[in-house]
Formats: structure tokens, sequence, C-alpha cells
């Protein structure tokens, strides 16, 4: 589901210039900040660097580790 939210036009530039760089679009752009905004809110005590790295991990793929036996 997608809904419309209005956002300061200042922001919204700055998410267009990041999302550039980051090659994404300024609403997923906006998005992942949300992700990571929520994410320190609720783990106050992770830093920011590592809140950032889970949610890459999250989008990729891999896949499970196998133990051999001897």
């Amino acid at each position: 589901m997608s809904v419309a939210i209005r956002i300061d036009d200042k922001l919204y530039k700055q998410a267009e210039t990041t999302a550039r760089a980051e090659s994404r679009t300024a609403p997923l752009q906006v998005q992942y900040w949300a992700k990571i905004g929520k994410a320190a809110l609720d783990n106050p005590d992770l830093p920011i660097e590592f809140i950032k790295s889970i949610l890459a991990s999250e989008g990729q793929s891999s896949e499970p580790f196998e133990f051999r036996s001897k």
C-alpha cells in the first residue's frame, strides 16, 4: 500500500540530492530515512552505522551455511 504524504520542500530537495548519490528515488530515500529513524528510536543504544548496516543486509540474499561433519 502506498499513500501520499506532505513533507517540507527543503527535506524533499535533500532527499532528491541524496537519492541520486545512492541510486534511489526521492520517495525511497525518505522511506529509508524513516526506517533508520524508527529503528534508532526503537533502539537508542545502537549506533546509527550499525542500524544502517542491518537495513542494508535485509535486502541481500544469501545462501544458508552448511556445516560438514568429518
